[in-house]
């Protein structure tokens, strides 16, 4: 079986830090990178409090889910790592409220450190 891959690249997300695209998509879906709370103009890592550090992440998410030809509702799957579950319940309150009604498949890691020492860090899987 063949298929086509697209390298998806936007201004409006964070640029990748390593060899790696912001998404991919193949197959009808889109499978995005993780996101971590860059801010896509300075790449810094940005949020005074938890809770805006993961508006941030799901944010830059969805400008590449957008920039994908997708969007949030049609999230399939995602994948959550946290250096700390104790902030598992606060993720969980921005996460809701940012899908709304609609409901992925999801998982949450428990991690010892991510990039550029990020707290949290979201990666999803979207239908086109």
């Amino acid at each position: 079986m063949s298929g086509k891959l697209e390298s998806v690249t936007t201004s409006k997300a964070p640029a990748a830090v390593g060899p790696y695209s912001q998404a991919v998509v193949a197959g009808g879906f889109v499978f995005a990178s993780g996101q971590i709370p860059l801010d896509p103009a300075t790449g810094e890592v940005v949020g005074e409090t938890f809770e805006a550090r993961v508006r941030r992440v799901l944010d830059n998410l969805e400008a590449v889910l957008l920039a994908a030809g997708s969007d949030r509702s049609r999230v399939v799957k995602a994948t959550v790592y946290l250096t700390d579950m104790a902030l598992f319940p606060r993720l969980n309150a921005v996460y809701a409220e940012f899908f709304g009604h609609h409901r992925p498949a999801r998982v949450a890691v428990a991690v010892a450190a991510l990039p550029r020492g990020a707290d949290v860090e979201i990666e999803a899987v979207a239908l086109l």
